[in-house]
């Protein structure tokens, strides 16, 4: 039985891509620049080649947070200081939190069942505003966030940390759940534990592991293991 439930918050618990959105258009606009939904996905494909770039250790967390809109500016001939930018878009996230809809119900159910833990690549500022503010708090034994720990999922040591700093700890009932296959799944295997991929949205890769795509069905599935 399962009663140690290690758990991502973006994607998993809140609504990323959304707040997102509203955060980049936001940012830019502090600096004057008007932004439409092009410019916001050339974004987000940027974002997201450099955040694979950092979790397989090839940069920086602050290093990512201002080339992310140096690129941008470059590849679309913006003019505007990419470091303002970035230090508004990564301040700004602290106030843009959507949960998904029965994420607290879930946490309330899961952790009259165990214990809940999150683990997250996200800002530690952030991670804990958005706790906060999506009404987590109670639910929670303990939040592991790279930014206080030292290490990015999916690197071993972030598995590692987690498995050492859990009193009572059990491989065999800890179970990772998350939206990704390059962190939340790599550190599962890492230490050996089960891992079940949450991905409420279409999938666009091949996976044939455990799976839920929506809380009601990751219940269910928790329920057999």
């Amino acid at each position: 039985m399962k009663d140690i439930f290690l758990l991502d918050l973006d994607d998993t618990l809140v609504d990323f891509p959304r707040a997102e959105e509203q955060n980049f258009y936001e940012s830019l606009r502090s600096q004057g620049v008007g932004a439409g939904a092009e410019l916001y996905e050339r974004f987000h494909r940027i974002n997201d080649a450099l955040w694979r770039q950092l979790e397989r250790g090839e940069l920086s967390r602050e290093r990512l947070k201002v080339l992310r809109f140096e690129r941008l500016f470059s590849e679309c001939g913006i003019q505007a200081d990419a470091e303002e930018v970035a230090r508004f878009y990564v301040k700004g996230f602290e106030h843009i939190c959507f949960p998904f809809d029965g994420a607290r119900e879930l946490l309330r159910e899961l952790s009259g069942r165990g214990r809940v833990f999150i683990v997250s690549n996200g800002g530690s500022a952030t991670q804990h505003s958005h706790v906060k503010l999506a009404g987590f708090e109670e639910y929670l034994s303990g939040m592991f966030i790279s930014e206080e720990i030292g290490f990015d999922k999916p690197m071993s040591g972030f598995a590692h940390h987690v498995e050492t700093h859990i009193e009572g700890y059990d491989r065999a009932r800890a179970v990772w759940i998350g939206d990704s296959l390059t962190s939340d799944m790599v550190c599962a295997k890492s230490v050996g534990i089960d891992f079940i991929l949450y991905f409420p949205r279409p999938m666009s890769v091949s996976y044939d592991g455990w799976s839920a795509g929506s809380y009601g069905e990751l219940l269910a599935l928790l329920q057999k293991m």
